[in-house]
């Protein structure tokens, strides 16, 4: 299982390379049971309560991220397993709080359309996570499995089951690269059968939640 999910993040790197839609990426690191980023620490745990934008030029500095996307978005994938067993999980989007890289080149991105979908003037960038962190699970208010949209604290949107590195790229690149998707269609296309079991609580089933019926392995 755990070697599953490295070598899906080593094929969404290289094919995110391969189309142009990475340009600069850190290739995932396995050691001690857990799958994270070459030579990093997860700093965005640490920069909690500070503002946006600051945490988003301190990852990007300390180059804190797997994928660095056309349009600055950062992304994150890490994993922490104990034997064959998900312990716990980070998938993050970090979209870059301004377009100085379009506004530096605007005649590269208008001639080509895959950009079409990130240099819109009404974007305003929102950071998006998904988590696995059974241990912490509270009825209701904290979901093993979880989605957050943006910094706020009890945004906890529940998940029915921890979602595997292909199924997170594909719904960024569905929602934010939508254009580039379609382009290169057979190229990003990721398998997105589930490899864990379902998490999801009855209770939580009455809330507004994620769910995911792709066939399991």
């Amino acid at each position: 299982m755990r070697q599953a999910i490295y070598n899906q993040i080593n094929t969404i790197t290289s094919k995110l390379i391969l189309v142009g839609l990475s340009v600069e990426q850190n290739f995932p690191s396995l050691k001690d049971e857990s799958i994270y980023i070459s030579g990093k620490q997860d700093l965005a745990i640490a920069l909690k309560n500070i503002e946006y934008k600051k945490i988003y030029e301190v990852l990007e500095k300390e180059k804190n991220y797997n994928i660095k996307m056309i349009d600055g978005a950062l992304i994150q994938f890490m994993y922490m397993f104990e034997g064959q067993e998900l312990m716990k999980y980070r998938l993050a989007f970090f979209p870059s709080p301004s377009l100085e890289e379009f506004q530096n080149n605007s005649e590269i991105y208008e001639t080509d359309e895959i950009y079409a979908d990130v240099i819109a003037k009404n974007i305003i960038p929102a950071p998006i996570r998904f988590d696995y962190d059974p241990d912490n699970f509270t009825n209701l208010e904290h979901p093993s499995s979880h989605l957050t949209i943006g910094q706020y604290q009890n945004c906890r949107i529940p998940v029915s089951i921890p979602i595997t590195p292909n199924i997170f790229m594909d719904f960024i690149l569905r929602n934010f690269y939508h254009t580039a998707q379609n382009k290169y269609m057979d190229t990003l296309s990721f398998d997105k059968v589930v490899l864990f079991e379902n998490c999801i609580e009855d209770e939580e089933k009455n809330l507004v939640h994620v769910s995911f019926m792709e066939k399991k392995v």
